[in-house]
């Protein structure tokens, strides 16, 4: 085991004093559009995303700050990946953000930094205290950037919604920590393993608090039955940081459930196993019937967002099988693919709906997708391509993500693998229905009048690479496939 100091944290240290500068500079700008702001930020972003991407080239796996804090290979990656992520999402969001007064000020762009931290804090816990304070400093910055525009009813009552319910799924997680805590005698995580794995404590106290943190991170992840607040928060936010909310945090919230249940709590696997089994049949369920019925299309991915968590659940439970860990690279690496492609297509379809929104109309409505096909031929395309992939049709990357999850859910010798599969699939095809209505309605029906598709060049450009990714990663998925499993064994096999 390497023990370091700062370095272990340095994309951290990176993007604290980065905001801190920025926000300090963003008072002397004038400019509305706060251009130097925005650049400084996509900057400071890239550079953050280097640093990561270079440490988890390394392959090495650091402790630091009394072994409070690693630096693995998957953790450095979903840095690496969120990093893109967020920068991808100010480029969407910034022209919609200054058509709606929300840059009179940089906080859209110094609270997505701080949020990235939040993310890159929850990522890189090695202790119950660590993960709590960035699952803290992650909410907290969305609950202000969802209030960020003060004079709009709904995105206040959006915030009001997140907050409320977010305090009490939070409320929910530390309890759920602090019985393990108790229970266990320690908050870190590789010592609260080795006190489980003695088979001394209680099982019935173990499962007690097991239940309270597995609750806390299916609120984060958003899956039935703790899913209340998604779509009103998805529907009533500005689109912009809806992006910010369903894109790069499933990647922290991916990486606390792998830090929290594999690496502290394997050897209840047959416990929380069974939870994320319910959650994802339940998240099936909801998710895909509810969408149907959907007339507003931040809604209806919202409850996509419901749909498409499950299969992820799906991946982190297929890893061990009667105390058993054989099939564990395999399903969490398909898990861990799953989530960081279903980022890459989020972003491109909420990337559309911000290139299509002019000052006074949101273009958030199914019927506002008319005729997209003739106003804007790119933005059609590219959401054509987002909606097949989440739809799960082949040659896209939605396709590859869905049958590495399904390979290692049946594969892996669970009694009920087999069944999950095929309810999955099934749930899967009435999905598809409103995935296709969307093309449907942007090639087939008549359009709105009046309603004119322009989008500045830098975000015609990224949207553009971004529906192209989403293409290119299905027909050609190895690597990415390669690199999520070379990040998942390097990280676990420490």
């Amino acid at each position: 085991m390497e023990t370091f100091g700062w370095a272990t944290l340095a994309p951290e240290i990176l993007l604290l004093a980065a905001a801190c500068v920025i926000a300090l500079v963003d008072l002397r700008v004038t400019d509305t559009r706060r251009t130097l702001t925005y650049a400084l930020t996509l900057l400071t972003l890239g550079a953050a995303a280097v640093v990561a991407g270079w440490q988890a080239s390394s392959g090495a796996t650091q402790y630091g700050f009394s072994n409070m804090v690693v630096n693995d290979p998957m953790g450095n990656w979903l840095k690496c990946f969120g990093s893109v992520a967020m920068m991808v999402t100010l480029v969407y969001g910034r022209p919609y953000a200054a058509d709606r007064d929300m840059m009179r000020g940089g906080e859209l762009f110094t609270l997505g930094m701080f949020a990235l931290l939040g993310m890159f804090i929850m990522i890189s816990g090695n202790n119950f205290l660590v993960l709590y304070l960035g699952l803290e400093l992650l909410t907290l910055s969305s609950y202000a950037l969802v209030a960020l525009r003060r004079d709009h009813a709904t995105a206040t009552e959006a915030a009001m919604k997140y907050f409320v319910l977010g305090a009490m799924a939070s409320g929910f997680l530390l309890y759920g920590l602090s019985m393990m805590y108790g229970a266990t005698g320690s908050l870190d995580i590789p010592q609260v393993l080795k006190a489980v794995s003695t088979g001394q404590i209680r099982h019935q106290v173990l499962v007690f608090g097991l239940v309270f943190i597995v609750a806390g991170l299916a609120f984060k992840l958003g899956v039935a039955p703790f899913h209340m607040w998604v779509p009103d928060v998805y529907q009533g936010a500005p689109t912009a940081v809806t992006l910010i909310i369903g894109g790069a945090t499933k990647l922290a919230a991916f990486a606390i459930m792998l830090r929290l249940l594999v690496e502290g709590l394997l050897p209840l696997a047959v416990d929380w196993q069974q939870m994320l089994a319910v959650l994802s049949v339940a998240s099936l369920l909801v998710g895909n019937l509810a969408a149907i019925a959907q007339t507003n299309f931040k809604r209806l991915l919202a409850y996509s967002t419901i749909s498409q968590m499950a299969f992820v659940l799906l991946g982190l439970m297929s890893g061990v099988v009667n105390g058993s860990a054989a099939g564990a690279f395999n399903a969490y690496s398909s898990a861990m693919f799953y989530v960081v492609t279903y980022v890459l297509t989020t972003l491109a379809a909420f990337g559309v709906i911000l290139m299509l929104a002019k000052e006074g109309f949101e273009s958030e409505e199914i019927a506002d997708l008319a005729g997209l096909g003739r106003r804007s031929p790119l933005g059609a395309a590219v959401l054509a391509v987002c909606m097949f992939s989440m739809a799960g049709l082949p040659p896209l990357v939605g396709f590859y993500a869905k049958l590495a999850v399904l390979q290692a859910l049946v594969t892996s010798g669970l009694a009920y693998g087999v069944a999950l599969a095929v309810f999955a699939v099934v749930m899967s095809l009435i999905g598809a229905f409103y995935y296709i209505r969307i093309v449907k309605v942007m090639y087939f029906d008549a359009g709105v009048p009046g309603v004119a598709a322009s989008a500045p060049f830098d975000v015609r450009t990224v949207l553009a690479i971004n529906g192209a990714a989403v293409l290119v990663l299905g027909i050609l998925p190895s690597g990415l496939m390669a690199l999520c499993a070379r990040a998942i064994i390097g990280t676990l096999g420490n």
